[in-house]
């Protein structure tokens, strides 16, 4: 096409140069010839608002580019413009750049061009901006925007601009309005005031009620009054009215009787007969009224079908008639018919219109809030009744529809709303003080206690499990069988049962079967049905996946809105299934606007990243409510996967499910293995150092630390299987078992939690202490409260406290407790998680056992350093003073001193450790027993030659501390006696071993009287008696001594054994 041809066809807006007839939108005031308007234009009498009539007409003027065709027919549509998005100065260049027919076609022209009435922003979209991406679309976005905005601006001049004159018509109006009133005179105003129209209106009234009360003539009736055009003289003719109705009623008084009489008299029987005859019309509207007052829809669906029929068989009469004349009873009977039937059809009209709106109302009351006397098939009751009563819509499809939209209107509006509470709660949280050790300990403390004191559960402080608590009411709300989810899925049934015919088997077909057609669900809309639940599903699993996986949500400006109240919407009023028991008037969601929450601040905190974490929660209330969580998601998700256009349709809307569950399950585990290792840094605060009821040498914190162990892994198990949601049907294919890498994190932070929390004992056990006056303090970042009272140490169960202040009872009591977590805890933790997670701990268990042994070494050896260095400078000194030699020539009678004084050395440790740790005492004193004999034999060594006498000091010295400690010796403390033996032989000749065998029984004697005399200064170290063993004693030296100086290997064969060699 040339441009000529272009420009002919924009001249005389054409879309082909070819038309075959005249163009419809060209017939305007085709009957007036240009001359013939122009000379009506040219006659017109000029008026005062000639200028806004000119501006009216030429308001293509303003739009610069408007087109007006030569037949006199305005466009306002330009030739071309710029792209409205600020991408090109030309959008018919571009568009024919991209080989869109423009020029041939001006109707889609048009449709691009944004001055025209028929611009389609989605088919300019689609060609012009196809390859645009999101940052050009927003770009565009914000130039349009401007463009508006400078828009509206012109528009705000133009009415300021224009302001006077619409000041000065207004004026013009009310003089128009005064002359019609008062036919030209200035009325008197009652008092002084602005003139208004109001005021002059009621001017007149006013006045006149005011003269009435204040005085006694009556008023003189204004003349102008009488012909007025206002109200009160009926506009002129009440002169003319008020003598025709007197002569009118006279009339009537003088002739009515006469005139009237026998023609009433034959009214009234016609009448009477009529009613009989048809009594039935006349009653059915009455009928039909009464039935919707009393509700009673079974009588108004008879007494309306009564009425249909009545009126087809008035309609077949009419057609029977035809053009034919109908006597007085046909015509009488088609005028009550239609009378009845015009009455009838009013009431049904009114009673359809509210049954219309309760049909699309009621998903105000969500599922749970349902009154037991409240049905909730209330819509197929209102459906079978529009079907009844006959009606144009689908009632089912309206109803359905109507139940998508609040559906999602629901779900969009109690997701973000609950949202935004709980990001209010994290806010709060998340600007208050960090808590203490102290009180981080206190909840890790009550697990095990609790199940001890039947108390119920706190696992954390009361905002913190509020926060927990409101979480897991969102979810609910979302995903329980009695929240939106369950609405979803009654939705599913419901849509399933129309699709399926099954539902409709009990709905009516109506009169003559006129709602049959109502009964079918067209193919399209089965699909749109479809696609709709699972958009509601989508949008549902799009809110939880956003939850768990997005940031805290910044903008909560939400919560300065109440939601908007609609049809689609639902109502607060019923909302008691909402985030909380007072919805939307909790008070601690009114917040100021000018005090809004500030966003949490950036510590580094591992929960600053999780919307869906407590700042400062403890691993226990998150395991705990966490596991609740991923339940309802479990469950959720394969009840969501049942839905058949879910699990039968596209597989990816499966994957998403899975990929849901899995999502929600390893970000759980992350925040919690994170808030798991910053509590086993924590737990060593647990220790209190008060005693177990149960047993007497551990305090309270391995069972503290097992309890808390065994919560945190069972709850990892339940987060991590899901095994509660299993019972679903189809879950198996949705809740997937845990991966490797989530199963090697678990694996990973048990592991790293036993290590941190015996350290954290050992820090315990190890830490300096202040002492102060009667009470104790430990330094910074102490954990025992020394100005408390003694009772708020000691547990409300019996526990004891003890004298935590010294060291050595702090390291006696950990050793016992690690005792216990090496024989008992640890292998049975080890058991549990082998169990939970189906995974062997060989290496791990392995690498604890020899940390638990290293660990406990550290601390025995740092306990019976200070007592060995004590016995070695006792036993050296006394071995090594001039006093120990025995005279020559003298036999030894007596035990030197030395040996005493060790001895009761370790009677003060077997009391210390008795009284603090009684099962640690025999691993301790035969420790220190090896270590008395290894300092006997370094301390002998140091004498070159030993004579008879000495050699025989020496064997008293040796024997009497092995039978004394007899009760705690072992096979090192055995041996290292016999090498003390051995290097005394050796340090002698052979007259003085002779003379030596000679002696033995009078030595055995001397030890037994040592022995003897002894008994009750080292009667700790005695065996104690077992129940039924008798009243005999325990023997020190069973053979009385025998084989006292002879080496163990030959005391071995000779059969000569002391009790403690056996």
């Amino acid at each position: 096409m040339t441009d000529l041809e272009r420009t002919v066809l924009d001249f005389y807006q054409l879309s082909t140069p070819y038309p075959i007839e005249w163009p419809a939108e060209k017939n305007v005031d085709s009957d007036v010839s240009d001359d013939e308007e122009f000379k009506k234009k040219a006659n017109r009498r000029k008026s005062r608002f000639q200028a806004l009539e000119r501006a009216v007409s030429t308001r293509s003027s303003v739009v610069p580019g408007s087109e007006t065709s030569g037949s006199g027919v305005g466009n306002l549509v330009q030739k071309d413009e710029p792209d409205p998005l600020g991408t090109t100065d030309s959008v018919v260049r571009t568009l024919k750049q991209l080989s869109v027919p423009l020029q041939d076609d001006m109707r889609l022209r048009n449709r691009f061009l944004l001055s025209s009435t028929t611009f389609s922003p989605a088919l300019f979209l689609s060609q012009m901006h196809a390859t645009a991406n999101t940052d050009s679309l927003l770009d565009g976005l914000e130039v349009l925007s401007r463009s508006i905005d400078q828009k509206s601006a012109s528009l705000k001049v133009l009415v300021e601009s224009n302001f006077e004159r619409f000041v000065r018509a207004k004026a013009t109006i009310d003089n128009v309005y005064k002359e019609m009133k008062y036919r030209g005179a200035d009325p008197t105003p009652p008092r002084a005031r602005a003139h208004s129209r109001h005021a002059s209106r009621n001017s007149f009234r006013g006045s006149g009620a005011g003269a009435s009360l204040t005085s006694p003539l009556p008023p003189v009736a204004d003349p102008r009054k009488k012909n007025a055009l206002i109200k009160e003289s009926e506009y002129g003719v009440m002169g003319v009215k008020a003598p025709l109705l007197d002569v009118s009623a006279k009339a009537e008084d003088v002739w009515g009787p006469a005139l009237g009489g026998r023609e009433k008299e034959e009214h009234l029987r016609t009448v009477a007969s009529s009613l009989d005859t048809y009594k039935e019309y006349v009653e059915t509207s009455a009928a039909i009224a009464d039935s919707i007052k009393r509700k009673d829809h079974e009588s108004l669906i008879e007494e309306y079908t009564k009425a249909r029929k009545f009126a087809e068989e008035a309609k077949e009469l009419v057609q029977k008639i035809g053009d034919a004349q109908p006597n007085d009873a046909q015509l009488y009977r088609i005028l009550v018919a239609a009378r009845m039937w015009h009455d009838v059809e009013e009431q049904i009209r009114v009673f359809k219109r509210d049954v219309w709106r309760r049909l699309i109302s009621p998903h105000s009351i969500a599922k749970s809030d349902t009154t037991p006397g409240q049905s909730q098939d209330e819509h197929m009751e209102l459906i079978t009744l529009l079907l009844d009563l006959g009606v144009e819509d689908n009632p089912i499809w309206v109803w359905l529809l109507s139940r998508y939209d609040f559906l999602k209107s629901r779900i969009q509006s109690t997701a973000e709303r609950s949202k935004v509470e709980i990001e209010v709660l994290r806010r709060r949280l998340a600007n208050a003080e960090k808590p203490s050790p102290h009180a981080i300990a206190s909840h890790l403390r009550n697990v095990g206690r609790q199940s001890i004191e039947n108390k119920p559960p706190t696992f954390d402080a009361a905002d913190i499990v509020e926060f927990w608590e409101t979480t897991t009411t969102f979810m609910n709300n979302l995903l329980s069988p009695q929240g939106i989810l369950g609405e979803v899925i009654e939705f599913w049934q419901t849509v399933q049962g129309f699709i399926d015919g099954k539902t409709q088997t009990t709905l009516p077909v109506g009169f003559n079967g006129e709602s049959k057609g109502h009964h079918r669900l067209s193919t399209q809309g089965t699909i749109d049905l479809q696609k709709g639940t699972v958009e509601l599903v989508e949008l549902i699993r799009d809110h939880i996946i956003t939850f768990f996986t997005g940031p805290p949500p910044e903008d909560i400006s939400l919560l300065f809105s109440p939601l908007p109240q609609s049809p689609g919407t639902p109502n607060p009023a019923f909302m008691s299934g909402s985030l909380t028991p007072t919805a939307l008037r909790d008070p601690r969601f009114n917040l100021d606007i000018n005090n809004i929450p500030p966003p949490s601040p950036k510590r580094g905190e591992a929960w600053e990243k999780f919307a869906f974490w407590p700042p400062w929660s403890n691993s226990l209330s998150g395991v705990h409510y966490l596991s609740k969580i991923l339940v309802l998601i479990g469950s959720g998700a394969s009840e969501m996967a049942a839905i058949s256009p879910i699990g039968q349709g596209d597989a990816s809307e499966v994957e998403r499910l899975k990929t849901l569950v899995g999502v929600a399950r390893e970000r759980s585990v992350t925040a919690l293995c994170a808030a798991w290792n910053r509590d086993a840094e924590n737990i060593k605060y647990v220790e209190d150092w008060n005693r177990s009821p149960i047993r007497r040498d551990v305090t309270k914190m391995p069972a503290s630390f097992a309890s808390f162990e065994a919560a945190m892994l069972t709850g990892m198990q339940k987060i991590l299987y899901i095994s509660e949601a299993m019972s679903k049907p189809g879950a198996e294919d949705i809740v997937l078992p845990p991966s490797a890498k989530l199963l090697a994190m678990v694996r990973s932070q048990y592991v790293t939690t036993l290590y941190k929390a015996l350290s954290g004992m050992v820090e315990n056990a190890e830490r300096p202490v202040k002492k102060t006056d009667d009470d104790w303090t430990m330094d910074t970042d102490s954990y025992v409260l020394a100005d408390g009272p003694p009772t708020s140490r000691a547990s409300a169960v019996g526990g004891v406290p003890v004298n935590a202040g010294d060291k050595n009872v702090r390291m006696l009591l950990t050793l016992s407790n690690l005792q216990q977590l090496r024989s008992e805890i640890v292998p049975t933790l080890n058991t549990q998680f082998e169990n939970n997670f189906a995974i062997k701990l060989t290496d791990e268990s392995k690498t604890i056992r020899d940390v638990l042994g290293q660990i406990d070494a550290r601390l025995f050896q740092t306990y019976t350093r200070p007592t060995v260095e004590k016995i070695r400078a006792i036993i050296r000194a006394g071995v090594m003073a001039d006093s120990w030699l025995p005279p020559d020539n003298t036999k030894p009678r007596e035990v030197k001193p030395y040996i005493y004084e060790a001895l009761l050395s370790l009677v003060l440790v077997h009391t210390q450790i008795s009284t603090t740790a009684a099962s640690l005492t025999g691993q301790m004193l035969s420790f220190l027993l090896e270590q008395t004999s290894r300092e006997l034999l370094d301390a002998f060594n140091l004498r070159p030659r030993y004579t008879l006498e000495m050699l025989m000091q020496a064997t008293l010295d040796v024997e009497f501390v092995a039978q004394t400690l007899s009760h705690y010796t072992t096979d090192r403390a055995s041996e290292l006696q016999s090498l003390v033996y051995q290097e005394l032989d050796g340090r002698t000749d052979n007259d003085a071993r002779t003379r030596l065998q000679s002696e033995l029984p009078e030595m055995r004697a001397t030890l037994k009287r040592l022995r003897e005399a002894s008994k009750a200064e080292f009667a700790c170290f005695r065996k104690p008696r077992r129940p039924g063993a008798g009243q005999g004693s325990v023997s020190v030296s069973g053979s009385g001594g025998a084989g006292v100086g002879m080496p163990a290997e030959q005391r071995r064969e000779t059969g000569q054994w002391s009790d403690r060699e056996r």
